[in-house]
């Protein structure tokens, strides 16, 4: 416990031992003039139980003006999570209305629509090569105004973008360490969340799972969010038709080796309420809680006390 004014502490325990002293004087005086009269107090309980409660009150009371404070730990949502986005040719698809990036689009508005303001969020885009296009804060604005500027072209790399998201949270360029070779040491970093919107058709780039995998040793958990449908469309590239289906196997095994979920969603409605299921890690933070109402509150309940009591004992309040 700390005090705001510690101060008054001081003041407290010279007030308190002054009243106390004088007390206890009194009595004496009273107790001797009773004896000198012929009379021998007794029931020392009912004479002095009133006084007593009034004078713990003093304390109580400028304890409770110091301003009292204690350290509460309360849990909140917070920390960082970094969208990105698979803005490949195939996110041009229409199985999922008006386009899979559109729809992602607006599922990730309603996303940081519904974030705190202690959690920081940033934005990534990926197809062959990913690039960072508004780095965390707490700006949401900001947020929102870069997943609006998204447009699809290109390949996707899925690798490229867990490794571009891992270098942004940690600070530093990552990449895959050699075969047989130590992976680097990124810290941990357990406030931090990716969440992933793709269609899960990998073109090339770094390996994925093995960016998962750090991923997973610095503690940054990926959320992966399924965007179109199995059954798959058409997007025409460069004149001509290509084929292109949601491959959910790739999203889910990146999700679950880093300790996320994979949200499947086959509708642009259906995707929008997938993103109310992502989960946000909740950390803890040590808050100061004032204490001065519940020190008023007792010293308040002790005068009332030593007033009643006075009263019935006495007949005077004290």
């Amino acid at each position: 416990m700390s005090f705001l004014y510690p101060v008054v502490l001081a003041v407290a325990l010279l007030v308190t031992a002054a009243a106390v002293y004088a007390y206890v004087n009194l009595q004496k005086r009273r107790t001797a003039a009773l004896r000198k009269a012929g009379f021998t107090p007794t029931g020392a309980l009912r004479r002095h139980l009133p006084y007593a409660l009034v004078l713990l009150a003093l304390p109580v009371l400028l304890v409770g003006l110091a301003r009292p404070q204690a350290e509460v730990t309360v849990p909140r949502v917070s920390g960082t999570v970094l969208l990105a986005f698979d803005v490949s040719n195939s996110m041009r698809a229409g199985d999922v209305q008006p386009t899979r990036l559109g729809a992602a689009q607006a599922a990730a508005r309603a996303f940081v629509d519904e974030q705190p303001s202690t959690v920081d969020v940033g934005v990534l885009v990926f197809g062959d090569q990913a690039l960072l296009t508004q780095a965390p804060s707490d700006d949401h604005q900001a947020a929102l105004a870069a997943i609006s500027r998204l447009a699809a072209s290109g390949g996707t790399s899925l690798g490229q973008a867990i490794m571009v998201a891992l270098g942004t949270i940690t600070g530093k360029p990552i990449t895959l360490p050699e075969e047989g070779a130590a992976p680097p040491d990124l810290g941990y970093w357990p406030s931090a969340t990716i969440v992933l919107f793709s269609d899960g058709q990998e073109t090339g780039g770094p390996d994925v799972v093995a960016a998962a995998e750090l991923a997973a040793a610095a503690g940054v958990r990926i959320q992966t969010v399924g965007v179109g449908t199995e059954r798959g469309a058409t997007v025409e590239v460069d004149g001509f038709q290509l084929g292109t289906a949601l491959d959910p196997a790739l999203l889910t095994t990146v999700a679950q080796t880093t300790g996320g979920a994979y949200l499947p969603a086959g509708d642009a409605d259906t995707l929008t309420d997938t993103t109310k299921a992502i989960d946000l890690r909740l950390t803890a933070k040590k808050e100061p809680l004032e204490l001065t109402a519940p020190f008023a509150g007792a010293a308040l309940l002790l005068l009332m006390l030593g007033a009643v009591l006075g009263s019935r004992w006495h007949g005077r309040i004290i």
